[in-house]
């Protein structure tokens, strides 16, 4: 029984962190020029900040967005970068 819940809690977290990384390069292409190719600084920039911040939002990208724009104060100083971009 422990076996089969590890499997599914394994399963939930890599789906939750495959739709976030999806985010992130939606997030990457909705800003500048310089960040339309969502590099892996950028994503690495903003990924603890939206498990840290946002998490209720996962996987919903626009409300994860609006959520870090809400939230603006408090982000890493990396990842208030990537959105000045």
């Amino acid at each position: 029984m422990k076996a089969r819940f590890a499997r599914s809690a394994a399963g939930l977290f890599r789906s939750r962190r495959a739709s976030t990384l999806g985010f992130l390069l939606t997030l990457m292409a909705s800003g500048s020029a310089a960040a339309q190719q969502g590099t892996p600084e950028q994503r690495r920039a903003c990924t603890p900040d939206v498990y840290r911040l946002c998490a209720g939002e996962i996987p919903n990208a626009r409300a994860i967005t609006a959520c870090l724009r809400r939230q603006k104060s408090s982000l890493s100083p990396a990842c208030a970068a990537v959105f000045e971009q």
